[in-house]
């Protein structure tokens, strides 16, 4: 088996995967529906009601993180997402009979996409690090890139089936179909072998353990810069389910198929990146930075695009650097954690990213509105430029770093760590994955 697809000789992490994929594509397709309901039928082409809805949907993620983090340190992990995957589809099916009936109204949307937040919130960091139970650790990196191949290639056929089946039946029967593939996930969740999972240290109830968490990760600068950087992208620059419904329906005038090609599109450069990031063995601080620089230069090109068609090719960089930028931070993140804390510093992790959102969403849709929708990327790519340049300019400082770029030789970007001889146990593993 290649390197790319290694953790696939694993059987529990091949029924995870497989699995994922159809629950993936359900997901992928109930957002492209909930959004063009929104701006279509229940709104008058609102961008600011699209951000709300999905501001809604992450809010609980600033509030409930650090709490889902220490259940995903302390329960088992496989139990806690059978319960949590089962909530997400029954809500699913509630949303989907509610808009059947004909009787939605656009608060039903708010109320529904702020449960189905509750319950993303506490099945993320659970999700997140669930694949340390499937794969050794030496795996680890490989099997959160095919994770995010999973989720990219649902992306690429998700938002495409959701714009066609919306234009033939309505959204209603969308969210039913989503609601039906949490069925796969639990199924595959049952049918694991219990003994093959990896152990981990337990984690016993205890006093404290969030704050203790939050005290780990003040500890490790590397860790603060991925987040300081993940937090700004996710806020101005990684509302791509707002941002092109906005160029769809009000830039472009164009219709729910058209909105759902942008997904499907994007996800061709996410998906390829995904499978990049497979093969890496343990990605850095660097990799994060210099993807962040690549999203800000392609989302400008996008912003920039004048017609429907030159916009749709421009979606797939951006769509790989996206990508390669948050595969790398989740595999650097888990994979320099110690495993006794992973769960709560990837509960942080996903109150930084996803709970960006509802602080985001909201102003990105009020400046396509007020600005016109290309400024609702453009404002992306300027905040994304800004972080990056501060995380490189802060690091070279902080963890005294030689940058040399050569191009005649092999590895061309060479970056040293000046202070080798000092004794400094705080910023060692920092500059490790900067170097």
């Amino acid at each position: 088996m290649s390197a790319t697809f290694s953790s696939l000789k694993y059987a529990n992490y091949r029924i995870w995967f497989a699995a994922a994929l159809v629950a993936n594509v359900g997901t992928w397709m109930q957002r492209v529906a909930q959004d063009w309901i929104v701006l279509t039928d229940l709104s008058d082409e609102s961008g600011v009601a699209v951000g709300i809805t999905t501001a809604l949907q992450f809010v609980p993620f600033l509030l409930l993180s650090p709490w889902a983090g220490v259940l995903a340190d302390r329960l088992p992990r496989r139990r806690l997402l059978m319960a949590t995957q089962g909530g997400m589809g029954l809500l699913a099916l509630g949303l989907g009979a509610l808009v059947l009936s004909g009787r939605a109204e656009l608060w039903h949307v708010y109320v529904f996409a702020l449960l189905l937040g509750v319950v993303s919130a506490l099945d993320s960091p659970a999700r997140q690090t669930f694949v340390a139970d499937l794969v050794p650790v030496e795996k680890l990196p490989n099997a959160i890139g095919l994770n995010s191949a999973s989720f990219n290639g649902a992306r690429l056929i998700g938002p495409g089936v959701a714009g066609l089946l919306i234009a033939a039946v309505g959204a209603g029967w969308v969210f039913m179909i989503n609601g039906v593939t949490f069925a796969a996930t639990i199924a595959a969740l049952a049918l694991m072998n219990v003994r093959q999972l990896r152990s981990r240290p337990a984690t016993p109830r205890a006093k404290g353990q969030i704050l203790e968490g939050v005290r780990y990760v003040r500890g490790r600068t590397d860790i603060v810069v991925i987040m300081v950087v993940m937090f700004v992208v996710s806020v101005f620059g990684l509302n791509f389910q707002l941002t092109s419904a906005l160029m769809a329906r009000v830039e472009f005038d164009r219709g729910a198929s058209e909105y759902g090609i942008l997904g499907s599109v994007l996800a061709i450069g996410s998906l390829t990146g995904a499978l990049l990031a497979a093969r890496r063995d343990r990605p850095r601080v660097r990799l994060v930075i210099g993807s962040a620089f690549a999203f800000a230069v392609s989302t400008a090109v996008l912003g920039l695009m004048p017609t429907y068609s030159t916009f749709v090719v421009a979606c797939i960089p951006v769509g790989l650097a996206s990508l390669t930028m948050m595969t790398a931070a989740n595999s650097a993140l888990q994979v320099s954690t110690d495993p006794v804390m992973r769960g709560r510093v990837m509960a942080l992790y996903v109150m930084v990213f996803q709970g960006a959102t509802p602080i985001g969403a909201p102003v990105v849709g009020w400046i396509g509105e007020a600005w016109g929708p290309r400024w609702s990327i453009l404002v992306g790519s300027i905040a994304t430029f800004a972080v990056a340049i501060a995380a490189t300019v802060w690091a070279i400082r902080r963890w005294r770093l030689r940058v040399r770029y050569r191009v005649l030789q092999r590895p061309h970007l060479q970056i040293e760590y000046l202070d080798r001889d000092r004794d400094c146990a705080v910023e060692r593993p920092a500059a490790a994955l900067a170097a």
